[in-house]
């Protein structure tokens, strides 16, 4: 997928594509499977959760599937370019990741159960790539929206980490850090959603996991 010279580094702010002061495209009101609106504002009790682990279509249709999942679109994150598009992400001169948001009911499924969802999904221990996908935006992070969010991330990575020496894997890679300082940035609307059955049930998915489980409960069970 559009590689080039920039897919096994990230480029600084004055190296990135300036990008626009508006997006270039507008995306569908509601989800595809869900029903739901994609965007927000979302309703009140429900909670916010930014993930990336390789290509987005199938990190994507993970998280719709879980219980308690009210909405999930995907865009991209963690780079410098303003609004970018699709193909300016693929030249690896945004320095975004691919990335879903999960918007959530926390009385139904908690932060920990959507972490260990994200550890089991892929393997994040590559760095640039996911199997056969190589570039920049096709890396692990987890942008959090509060400070309980980051304290769940970073223990969970920890003990995660633990079981994957365990089981022969290297350092994870994963980085996590505030959505604040890392804007979402929707992608285009032939991707939200893009293995539904109304879409492309059998297209390309390219998430995979170690095999290896991650801990339930770990974050509040060590916080």
């Amino acid at each position: 997928m559009f590689l080039n010279r920039h897919k096994n580094q990230l480029v600084t702010k004055d190296e990135a594509i300036p990008g626009r002061p508006e997006p270039a495209f507008s995306v569908p009101e509601r989800h595809t499977v869900l029903g739901n609106p994609l965007a927000g504002p979302y309703p009140e009790g429900l909670e916010v959760a930014d993930f990336a682990l390789g290509c987005f279509w199938g990190a994507e249709r993970r998280f719709w599937q879980t219980p308690g999942v009210w909405t999930t679109l995907v865009g991209y994150q963690g780079g410098h370019t303003a609004h970018p598009t699709y193909e300016e992400v693929c030249t690896g001169q945004t320095a975004h990741t691919e990335a879903v948001r999960v918007v959530y009911d926390p009385a139904v499924v908690s932060y920990e159960e959507l972490l260990k969802l994200f550890w089991e999904s892929h393997d994040p221990t590559q760095g640039f790539r996911q199997g056969n996908d190589i570039g920049t935006q096709y890396r692990s992070a987890i942008y959090t929206h509060t400070p309980a969010q980051t304290t769940a991330a970073t223990t969970s990575r920890a003990a995660y980490q633990q079981v994957l020496n365990a089981s022969g894997y290297g350092d994870i890679t994963t980085e996590i850090a505030p959505s604040a300082n890392r804007p979402f940035h929707p992608a285009e609307g032939y991707h939200q959603q893009y293995l539904s059955d109304a879409k492309n049930p059998n297209g390309y998915c390219g998430t995979g996991g170690t095999g290896v489980a991650c801990p339930v409960g770990i974050a509040s069970a060590e916080s």
